[in-house]
């Protein structure tokens, strides 16, 4: 199958740092409904788990940030089929729409992972 993942950004500081409890949880939730596989972990400076899809990285820490204020878009090659699948693996995802962003139109959703960090997928509206 086609690569799915094609980058992502962190909505705060960084994309591989984003704020979780329970590292163990994070690698058995991203990795049955994200597809992601883990890739790397450390302990210091704080506890730090990289799980990793198509090429792309997300980082989760238990570092003691707010997860509810925290997220990241993630930029993927086709959204009916990140939608699709995020549907198939038990995810509840927000409608599809379209958002603008610095002058560019997107097809667009969200997802709130039961850990409180917040995803927005994007694809660009092509002509």
């Amino acid at each position: 199958m086609t690569r799915l993942f094609e980058a992502a950004y962190p909505f705060a500081n960084d994309v591989l740092a984003l704020p979780v409890t329970d590292l163990d949880e994070t690698v058995a939730w991203y990795g049955h409904c994200f597809g992601l596989s883990e890739v790397g972990r450390q302990d210091e400076p704080v506890p730090t788990v990289i799980m990793e899809r198509d090429g792309v990285r997300i980082g989760f820490a238990i570092n003691g940030g707010d997860a509810s204020q925290d997220g990241a878009a993630i930029k993927v090659t086709d959204i009916r089929r990140a939608q699709e699948e995020l549907e198939r693996r038990g995810v509840q995802c927000g409608d599809r729409q379209v958002d603008e962003r610095d002058g560019q139109e997107l097809h667009v959703f969200f997802v709130a992972a039961p850990d409180g960090l917040c995803y927005y997928f994007h694809q660009p509206v092509v002509d």
